[in-house]
């Protein structure tokens, strides 16, 4: 099969590898659509942890083409999408309850070989049966849809919640949808790219702002908020977080910053503020309401798919996801 292989940093490639074959308690998948995401562009420069080779690739739609032995519950032609995340379920946290914070995770696309390819195997927990109507190539949303469902658990938008959003990419233009239909009165979107300060208006912010000209970007966004979401990743963001929340607010750090990224705190302020500082990391628990809600045509996918490539051309889809101008670069087996 066609495969685009990460051999390690910087070595992507495209090429014929063997087809894979599930083993007990795992499928195969024929992928329909696999998203590009910012841990790919990590994987692919080798800023993360990542076991090279490795066929990247975590945020995917597709069909199960044959049932390895054990794997009872799910049939081969049945769509599906993925959970990337397998935990050990041994470890303290797993036994406390938090399998996203399992200390000996794996995970598809980054320990073991994911999407960036004609077929996948998985294990079959991992694969999420559709309802009908949705598609596979919309499913493959879900992922990055269960990871902001589960940032707005840790950090919810209550009703009438005045929101900020800092970054207008992907995930900041789900967490706009999302914090409202969690009843934000007041969503404002913080982001230098003006074809994704537009698009965010389109899908329910109040105000957009540009961070790069705003001589008082607190004043540009209409004033401090109860919640602020810094979902680009960026040092200027992560850096004005705190100084946009209200008292009594939360910040929520979504974004995936370098790790050497450090930003000033004034810890009188959170204390006489009593400001609530917290981070939030993967999706334990939320798949399922995720493809519900996409299911229901409650988040606007489409609008946030920017380009999709054909699988020979993964290497032009890494370098589109680059572009600031870019939204959710997908690849299309």
């Amino acid at each position: 099969m066609l495969a685009a292989v990460c051999d390690g940093p910087g070595r992507f490639e495209v090429r014929e590898v063997a087809d894979p074959s599930p083993g007990p308690g795992e499928v195969m998948v024929q992928v329909a659509s696999c998203g590009v995401c910012g841990t790919d562009l990590h994987i692919a420069d080798g800023s993360y942890h990542a076991t090279y080779p490795l066929v990247p690739g975590h945020e995917l739609g597709g069909t199960i083409v044959e049932v390895g032995a054990g794997a009872h519950w799910l049939d081969a032609g049945a769509p599906v999408a993925m959970n990337p995340n397998l935990p050990c379920r041994r470890c303290a946290q797993c036994r406390r309850g938090r399998p996203h914070l399992c200390l000996n995770a794996q995970a598809v696309g980054v320990t073991r070989d994911g999407g960036f390819a004609e077929f996948v195997v998985m294990p079959a927990e991992l694969a999420l049966p559709l309802p009908e109507g949705l598609a596979p190539t919309d499913a493959a949303i879900m992922e990055p849809t269960s990871c902001c469902l589960h940032g707005l658990e840790v950090a919810p938008a209550h009703a009438g919640d005045r929101v900020i959003i800092l970054g207008g990419g992907t995930v900041g233009l789900l967490m706009t949808q999302l914090v409202r239909l969690q009843g934000a009165a007041q969503v404002a979107v913080s982001e230098p790219v003006a074809s994704k300060r537009e698009l965010a208006l389109a899908l329910g912010a109040d105000r957009a702002a540009d961070p790069t000209e705003a001589d008082d970007l607190l004043e540009a966004l209409g004033g401090p908020a109860d919640l602020v979401i810094e979902a680009s990743g960026t040092e200027a963001a992560a850096g004005a977080a705190i100084g946009l929340v209200d008292v009594g607010g939360t910040v929520l750090f979504f974004g995936v910053c370098e790790d050497e990224v450090t930003v000033p705190v004034q810890p009188r302020r959170l204390l006489r503020d009593e400001i609530t500082v917290c981070g939030s990391y993967t999706n334990p628990f939320t798949d399922e309401r995720a493809i519900e809600m996409l299911a229901a045509g409650l988040i606007d996918t489409a609008a946030i798919v920017s380009d999709r490539f054909d699988l020979a051309d993964a290497a032009e889809a890494m370098a589109r996801a680059r572009k600031p101008e870019s939204l959710k670069v997908q690849i299309v087996p």
